[in-house]
């Protein structure tokens, strides 16, 4: 079993609230748009990473981590990329991929909003956890804490912290 923390949208932003969260966590996974690699570099000294770029950030960000990381989990295929759209509006850069083989959790970041739904059509779950850096409109910074026990996708909690 893994304790998975769900994060993106950090536009450079970490304090200690989120890296109380990191230490709890077996695994950290950030959805892009991290910004500067201080964000990654602090996660990184405290647990495994695994991340994609998003649509603001630079080059040093883009040769550190892939605009697409797909991965096994424990018994659970995630697919993790910034712009992805959610169920059924994905992006056309990755709707043929998604038809063709679709993960079983699909993350995405960059809209700033949480959303967590099933695709029953691909029998996918899509997780967003929102925005967690304080850069953007949104009003509350959110995470996503699970676990992922084999093939079960188990114990989903909000994180929430006020904007400012």
């Amino acid at each position: 079993m893994k304790k998975i923390l769900l994060l993106s949208d950090t536009h450079s932003y970490i304090d200690d609230a989120i890296l109380k969260h990191v230490k709890q966590a077996d695994e950290v996974w950030h959805a892009g748009d991290i910004g500067d690699l201080n964000v990654t570099d602090s996660i990184k000294k405290l647990k495994p990473l695994k991340a994609v770029y998003g649509n603001i950030d630079d080059t040093k960000v883009r040769v550190e981590f892939p605009l697409h990381n797909r991965f096994m989990c424990e018994d659970v295929n995630v697919w993790i990329t910034h712009i992805g759209g959610y169920p059924p509006k994905y992006n056309n850069k990755v709707r043929d991929a998604l038809l063709n083989n679709p993960p079983d959790i699909f993350i995405t970041g960059h809209s700033h909003i949480l959303k967590v739904m099933p695709d029953k059509k691909l029998n996918l779950l899509h997780m967003n956890p929102g925005a967690v850096g304080k850069h953007g409109f949104h009003n509350v910074r959110t995470m996503l804490r699970f676990k992922i026990d084999g093939k079960q996708i188990k114990d989903l909690e909000v994180i929430e912290f006020e904007k400012r």
